[in-house]
């Protein structure tokens, strides 16, 4: 007997911009509140567990292979704050981190810290196992110590709609001393004296709009206002400096900063501004003792450094520290007592430089040495400002995450590197390519293969791709990915415009009236693993997550005969629908990365014309499995459920069409690691099922 799909209800709708008519029997699914809804997303689920049933011994296989890739029993690189040293735990057979902490005075060195063995005068901070119990999720968004030590603060989400609940514990005891601040965003900062508490609140669109001062065991009623943020373009953000003595408040928009400073030591005190927006002033600020570093694209569209005296932060005052060359991409800089580190991109690859200080001065950028061509490298957890050392955190697809302390001057010392059990990197090549796309741009594309593969147009290939926000698909390590190439997948990751691993110009190039790029780039990747033999013309396979879900859906429409079988992960499309109403969360802040297609025709048009729902065609196309959460605030779960059901009543190739929806998540999916990865293997396994075909 053959299982038939879930039809959902048509209801006459249309939709007028511009002149332009659009029919859309599905715009009642847009009320979350209808019982219908849910009744849907549960059939869709009854539906895609029967139709893909014969893949639960391979998801099975798979999640074994990456469990067993995986030190469940492990523990993190001990860091140092104050008087003591923090690190997480995981214990097998758990889903979360064990948050903990050993005393200095027991272990005036980096402790060497065993999985499974205490150390010497361990707390438990936050057993998110313990937290978890009874509950379908859990997440630990924020957890701050106060700077005497003896209070912990954390914020909690218990549904994946990125809500947090504020909690002032005990560092010692785990007893709760305040909990009367509920509902707030993700970030958090102590005053020095420990007598406030400053967090963040969203509005009804999900932007994070203010900023509020908590003081600590006085009612939530009592908190005070401290920075406002009106523009529906811009929202808020707040970070605490590396030493603990300032809050920097962001209000920004996908390309205009402000940032102001406000005194911690004083925490009824006024924030300061150091540079009023300007618009198409992107900048960040980094307190460096007596001065401010500012990252800014002021003098080059991709970003140099300067700084200023804190007493006199504006523009006027910035005076030139790091200019970058051609090819770099300037992201950020962290400050330390003897040495500011430099987020950066070197032709396309990230990468962190070294700046020496000699008291009141800055010496000569240096290289980290040792780090091999393709190994992506980023800043580590670096709480701690009085250091002469910084970590950082460096891998490939083919290097194992690892760990290193670095300093002017000096080889990486090698803290800790990621075992991964049965892994022989040997086995395996890596490299950069470069892929002429069809308007003669050069986009570049990271793969990773079994040595002993050739290009004889035979092998099974996975493509993953992003390329929005100016956010760079770095090839780093990934465990997962381990099972693809063992069965002979040939695994590439396009690095397509839109994203920022070529700099700002790359970003700029793939959005607005150039987003098609992204998709095009894409598809021109997937189509030279072909041409040049790498992969089968039946047996390629894509994923992407996201704004990467909006590329996958564009990608299949676009060239469907390209595809054997694709994933499209919390996917972003029914993008014109979203955008043209404002009154959706983030909708007004998209507005500077896909354009305002309201009051722009021409954007209209051209989203009109990519956007996924809008462009389903009358064609063979490639399976297709489509996941989502119910309590994602980013993307509406109803964009892939209206797309499923579009695709299922016009394509044609009777290859399977199925969605898969958590009814307790976010945009994240499950948050217990076990969860996670079985949710992993079964996407994976719906690609490779079509990929080895």
């Amino acid at each position: 007997m053959t299982v038939q799909p879930p039809y959902a209800d048509r209801e006459p709708h249309q939709r007028t911009f511009h002149g332009d008519v659009v029919d859309d029997p599905m715009a009642w699914m847009r009320n979350h509140d209808d019982p219908r809804l849910l009744e849907l997303v549960r059939a869709e689920n009854d539906y895609t567990e029967a139709v893909t049933a014969d893949l639960a011994p391979l998801a099975d296989t798979l999640f074994e292979e990456l469990r067993a890739r995986i030190h469940e029993d492990d523990v993190s690189v001990p860091v140092r704050l104050g008087d003591w040293w923090y690190y997480s735990r995981t214990v097998a057979g758990l889903q979360y981190e064990i948050h903990c902490r050993a005393p200095r005075s027991a272990h005036p060195e980096r402790p060497h810290v065993e999985p499974g063995a205490p150390v010497e005068g361990e707390q438990v901070l936050v057993d998110g196992n313990a937290e978890a119990q009874g509950q379908e999720f859990f997440e630990l968004a924020a957890l701050e110590v106060d700077h005497a030590g003896e209070r912990i603060a954390v914020l909690v989400d218990r549904t994946g709609g990125e809500l947090y609940d504020l909690e002032v514990r005990d560092a010692a005891t785990g007893a709760v001393l305040d909990d009367s601040v509920r509902q707030v965003g993700n970030e958090l900062a102590w005053s020095v004296d420990g007598s406030h508490l400053f967090y963040t609140r969203r509005d009804d669109a999900w932007r994070s709009f203010q900023v509020w001062r908590h003081e600590f065991g006085r009612p939530a009623e009592t908190d005070v206002l401290v920075a406002d943020e009106p523009d529906e373009v811009f929202s808020l953000g707040i970070d605490s400096s590396r030493d603990g003595n300032w809050l920097t408040i962001y209000s920004e928009s996908r390309t205009t900063t402000e940032v102001r400073l406000l005194d911690l030591r004083h925490p009824l005190s006024e924030p300061v501004m150091v540079e009023p927006r300007t618009p198409g002033l992107d900048y960040d600020v980094e307190v460096d003792g007596p001065r401010i570093l500012v990252t800014h694209n002021g003098s080059r569209p991709d970003f140099d450094v300067a700084w200023a005296p804190l007493q006199t932060p504006g523009r006027q005052h910035w005076r030139p520290l790091l200019t970058g060359e051609e090819g770099d991409r300037i992201l950020g800089v962290a400050a330390f007592r003897d040495v500011v580190a430099v987020a950066m991109r070197h032709q396309g690859i990230g990468t962190v430089r070294l700046v020496p200080k000699h008291g009141s001065s800055y010496g000569q950028i240096e290289d980290i040495p040792g780090l091999g061509p393709l190994t992506t490298v980023g800043l580590g957890s670096n709480p701690a400002y009085d250091t002469d050392a910084v970590q950082v955190v460096a891998s490939s697809l083919l290097i194992p995450r690892s760990v290193l302390s670095v300093g002017p001057g000096r080889e990486p010392e090698l803290l800790k590197r990621q075992e991964v059990p049965g892994y022989d990197p040997s086995r395996y090549v890596e490299e950069r390519v470069w892929v002429t796309a069809r308007d003669g741009e050069r986009v570049p594309m990271s793969v990773a293969r079994r040595a002993e593969l050739t290009a004889d147009g035979s092998n099974p290939g996975y493509l993953y791709g992003y390329g929005s926000y100016e956010a760079s698909s770095d090839p780093s390590f990934a465990v997962s990915r381990l099972s693809l190439l063992e069965r002979g997948l040939v695994v590439a990751i396009a690095h397509v415009r839109g994203g920022g691993e070529l700099g700002r110009r790359w970003y700029e190039q793939g959005k607005f009236l150039a987003k098609p790029n992204t998709f095009h780039d894409f598809v021109d990747c997937g189509r030279a693993l072909i041409e040049q033999g790498w992969v089968a013309p039946n047996r390629l396979v894509a994923e992407g997550f996201s704004a990467g879900g909006l590329l996958i859906g564009a990608a299949v429409n676009e060239a469907p005969e390209l595809f054997a079988a694709v994933h499209a992960g919390v996917p972003f499309v029914d993008a014109l629908t979203t955008i043209l109403d404002p009154t959706l969360p983030l909708t007004v802040g998209e507005w500077e990365e896909w354009g305002n297609p309201i009051e722009d025709a021409e954007i209209y048009a051209c989203m009109k014309a990519y956007s996924p729902y809008e462009n389903v065609r009358p064609v063979d196309y490639p399976a297709i499995l489509a996941t989502t959460s119910i309590n994602d605030t980013r993307v509406s779960f109803v964009e892939p459920v209206k797309w499923v059901q579009r695709l299922r009543e016009t394509v044609t190739g009777g290859r399977p069409i199925v969605l898969r929806t958590q009814i307790v998540a976010g945009h994240g999916g499950s948050s217990g690691r076990y969860d996670a990865w079985r949710d992993q293997a079964f996407e994976r396994a719906f690609l490779v099922s079509y990929a080895l075909r």
